[in-house]
């Protein structure tokens, strides 16, 4: 019997995928675990390996074409049992496109095996390589032609080409410095956004396999969870203070910049351990409550948004906060995550205040039931003890599940989150 190969879910709330690139032919050999196709969702681009070892008898699903998760797309025939009878014909397989025939005095071409493999990864003397490997480079100003190849036929795989990208990143070259003014968090500022250039009045641009995904993601939350937003001010002082007093020996010991996020991301914490209705999830009629603290960070990419998850963030310090958020944001933005590193999300923190937002009203990242939005840190007139005095301030706002959190409680969480930043108490080394 063939094994089935499905497209995987690659988040909770993913429900299909787009393969952008088959890696095989049918006809090939395939090993257990090795790169057999290339998908994009609104979440991750990633390499998916190969669920067994044998010949990959059948192609099911073409290039470019968004089949929904679990979906067989192709299957692999153990090699003892794929004998000439068993195998499919080209005509079995999945049609390929019309190819124009060759010019006079050209080479011939090789024969059809009706796989969808491009025929430009076949010529020789040029660097075989993925999409994603060739993105990766092209963003990172890798020349492939100087990496060494370590897949099948010299191939430069993602794991080849990821040394020569993760010292000068754009995500490192991108981290904040120290306040004063507020710096960005390693986790927001985006890829710059390429110049559009019209040819006439209008220019149409088809949204993209992640763009469609997010729109459909977020009109499908809309529609489940009863929306509703509270907002508080917050000072952050101490947290200030800290940064300004902390950053330059911070960077020394730990080897990374002292953001904000990371205190965002405590404070939640602190504030999910008292309240766990912020921390759960709606089934039907059940709420169903979730032992772990899973704080999805959301990193803004020149192609839309993405969300990587901290696991277990309510059993780390603050050092290992800072460090997750910032290993989430870099490999983010070099399309590095994995597939558990975009699911299981509990709550989410999204800032656009790095952008000079003040406040927002995000949509709720299902299946969860709130968000929490930083607005901009910025020094404003205050009143304290009856004096007009300067403050560095910031807007919180937490959009939550009307269904299942009551204002009071929303309150509530939001005035602990409020009570730790503004009294902030604890070590960062």
């Amino acid at each position: 019997m063939p094994t089935k190969v499905v497209m995987p879910q690659m988040g909770e709330s993913i429900a299909e995928g787009t393969i952008t690139k088959w890696l095989k032919k049918v006809g090939d050999r395939v090993e257990q675990d090795e790169p057999l196709f290339e998908i994009t969702t609104d979440k991750v681009d990633a390499d998916i390996p190969s669920p067994a070892a044998g010949i990959l008898v059948k192609i099911l699903v073409r290039e470019n074409e968004t089949v929904a998760v679990n979906s067989v797309v192709a299957e692999i025939l153990a090699e003892g049992e794929a004998t000439e009878a068993e195998k499919p014909s080209t005509a079995e397989a999945v049609p390929t496109l019309p190819v124009s025939p060759p010019a006079v005095g050209a080479p011939s071409a090789p024969a059809a095996t009706g796989g969808l493999e491009s025929p430009r990864a076949e010529v020789r003397g040029k660097v075989r390589s993925s999409p994603l490997v060739r993105r990766i480079a092209r963003d990172h100003g890798v020349d492939l032609n100087q990496v060494k190849g370590t897949g099948l036929g010299g191939r430069v795989s993602k794991q080849d080409v990821l040394p020569h990208v993760a010292p000068t990143g754009p995500a490192t070259a991108a981290a904040p410095a120290p306040p004063s003014p507020p710096a960005p968090s390693a986790a927001s500022v985006p890829a710059e956004t390429p110049a559009l250039v019209f040819t006439g009045p209008t220019h149409v641009v088809p949204m993209t396999p992640m763009r469609r995904q997010i729109a459909e993601h977020m009109v499908a939350s809309r529609t489940a969870s009863a929306h509703v937003v509270t907002a508080f001010e917050v000072e952050m002082t101490k947290v200030v203070e800290v940064i300004t007093r902390r950053a330059e020996e911070f960077e020394r010991r730990n080897g990374l910049k002292l953001t904000y996020t990371p205190f965002f991301v405590r404070a939640a914490v602190r504030a999910i351990r008292q309240f766990p209705i912020i921390n759960s999830s709606v089934d039907g009629t059940n709420i169903v409550y979730k032992r772990d603290i899973n704080i999805g960070i959301a990193v803004a990419l020149e192609t839309g948004l993405i969300v990587p998850v901290i696991k277990h963030a309510d059993e780390k310090d603050f050092l290992g906060i800072a460090r997750a958020v910032q290993d989430c944001a870099e490999r983010a933005r070099s399309k590095r995550l994995s597939v558990d590193e975009v699911q299981g999300g509990t709550f989410t923190i999204t800032n656009p205040g790095v952008f000079g937002s003040l406040f927002g009203t995000p949509i709720i990242n299902q299946p969860q039931v709130a968000i929490l939005c930083v607005g901009a840190i910025e020094k404003r007139p205050v009143v304290r003890q009856d004096a007009i005095v300067i403050r560095p301030m910031v807007y919180l706002t937490l959009s939550f599940d009307h269904r299942i959190i009551d204002g009071s409680v929303a309150d509530q969480f939001m005035r602990e989150v409020k009570q730790v930043l503004e009294n902030w108490d604890e070590p960062v080394m």
